[in-house]
């Protein structure tokens, strides 16, 4: 069987048929790591000799007829916001540089329960908090498709370690776009849950031991496939387990069996923030592929609610969620900056300071209204099965490491923008706790990859896979960068 850029789970199946031996296919990627990763950074901890024994274990257990589950013997990486028992986890954090957890993530342990032999950690900013990783300890994770741009963060090195095909499949997190843009640049699957389907404990930030679910945050699967992401969320699914007991997930089928039957908005650009004509180009066509196929299509419809002031509120409690671990320092001087700001002024850093120093009233405030328009897109999914978005509003784009991050520009189709502006369509989705899977499209001219979400209804992650499965049959798949295949 041919390994690169296979099913994980058809390769479970394998080894547990006694086609494929576990230590082998462990061995095929040890080597693709070694080969390809000293010119991306995109694994940056390695536990082979561990692995190696799992693996070997794997194989036995495949020969009495043992049925590990649906990931018996495969390898993966996992990034390195994810806690790894015995494996070193930074977290992009000089301070946790020698740091290596008694237990694994809930998320991880879920593998691990399924069967499967990780062998390594792949990189992401300091705390998951950047558009692109790199850090400190392990330094920059570039991009396969050209080493000269980012990978995206936070589930960068995820993202380009399955790309290039250093794994078969990968656990990544987003609260601002970090399973989905990192996704887009580097032209693989990703799905990022509705909230709270997928537990995020063992997650680094907030720390090894915070039982808190974090606002809006997930934790989804990475993958070159959208049905290893649709087995993967089964894995993955489900209630921490003091709620298991009495609790458990029981998702609704895919709303759509056939395109004929598929209601489609569209959402493609955006004067708020305009796209990249090659990214819009792209939604477009794919929106006319599944209108060819049967699918009722609209271009202009909207959620009903104010843009400006659902992003606003986006990124109100986006700041209030990663505040929450900031240093006291970083409190009382948000909370001094609150007391000069002037009521107008609604600038990203104005927010960010009204998150983090300001009063619970306020953050009550903000998730009520928050809460409103989620039945808002709720009433919008009773007439559309699926919106089709961007992940972000341009390509990968170039290493921009100016420790002022607000000072950092983007250009695109000719002009500036500011850095944060690729939370816009991020923050659509999340915001609305909605699930969204993120599909790739095809290449710009620059032969960078372009991707784009496909959202659903709370709760309806069935019907969005479905989608991208069909997309991957009827109109783009994955497709391998340029001397990676």
């Amino acid at each position: 069987m041919e390994l690169l850029y296979k099913s994980a789970f058809s390769i479970a199946a394998e080894i547990k048929a006694g086609n494929l031996s576990a230590l082998e296919t462990l061995e095929f990627f040890i080597s693709r790591v070694e080969r390809h990763n000293p010119e991306l950074n995109a694994v940056v901890a390695f536990d082979y000799a561990r692995a190696r024994s799992r693996a070997r274990a794997a194989d036995a257990a495949a020969a009495r007829g043992e049925d590990w589950g649906p990931l018996h013997g495969v390898p993966c990486t996992i990034k390195d916001a994810l806690r790894v028992e015995g494996l070193v986890t930074v977290g992009g954090d000089p301070a946790h540089r020698d740091h290596i957890p008694k237990a694994n993530a809930l998320a991880v342990q879920r593998f691990v329960d399924a069967g499967a032999v990780i062998f390594g950690k792949t990189n992401v900013p300091f705390l998951s908090s950047d558009l692109q990783s790199f850090n400190e300890v392990y330094g920059v994770t570039n991009n396969p498709w050209n080493v000269e741009r980012t990978c995206g963060g936070s589930s960068g090195g995820a993202a380009a370690a399955v790309a290039a095909g250093l794994t078969p499949i990968e656990i990544g997190s987003d609260i601002g776009g970090s399973i989905r843009t990192p996704c887009h640049f580097n032209g693989v699957y990703g799905h990022k849950p509705s909230y709270g389907l997928v537990p995020q404990r063992g997650h680094l930030p907030p720390g090894e031991h915070i039982f808190t679910e974090g606002d809006m945050a997930v934790v989804g699967p990475i993958g070159s496939s959208p049905y290893d992401l649709e087995k993967a969320l089964d894995v993955l699914a489900g209630p921490p387990p003091e709620m298991a007991p009495a609790w458990s997930i029981q998702l609704p089928e895919a709303r759509c069996t056939g395109p004929e039957q598929l209601r489609v908005a569209v959402w493609a650009d955006d004067d708020l923030c305009p796209v990249h004509p090659e990214i819009k180009a792209a939604i477009t066509a794919a929106a006319d592929c599944l209108e060819a196929l049967g699918a009722r299509v609209n271009h202009s419809a909207r959620p009903q609610f104010d843009t400006v002031k659902y992003l606003r509120n986006y990124r109100f409690l986006l700041g209030a969620a990663i505040g929450g671990s900031m240093p006291e320092s970083v409190f009382e001087a948000m909370a001094e900056a609150v007391l000069s700001l002037d009521p107008d002024d609604h600038s990203d850093a104005a927010i960010m300071a009204r998150a983090i120093g300001g009063p619970h009233r306020a953050w009550a405030r903000e998730y009520e209204r928050r809460e409103a328009w989620r039945h808002i897109w709720a009433e919008f999914f009773e007439d559309f099965d699926v919106l089709l978005c961007p992940c972000a509003f341009l390509p990968a784009f170039p290493h921009d490491h100016d420790p002022n991050i607000d000072a950092r520009l983007l250009e695109c189709d000719g002009e500036q923008r500011p850095y944060w502006d690729v939370l816009f369509y991020a923050g659509l989705t999340i915001n609305g706790m909605l699930p969204a899977t993120a599909v790739p499209l095809g290449l710009s001219g620059d032969g960078l990859p372009i991707g784009m979400q496909i959202a659903g209804n709370y709760l309806d992650d069935k019907t969005t896979l479905a989608v991208a499965k069909m997309l991957e049959r009827e109109f783009r798949g994955f497709e391998a960068p340029p001397g990676f295949g």
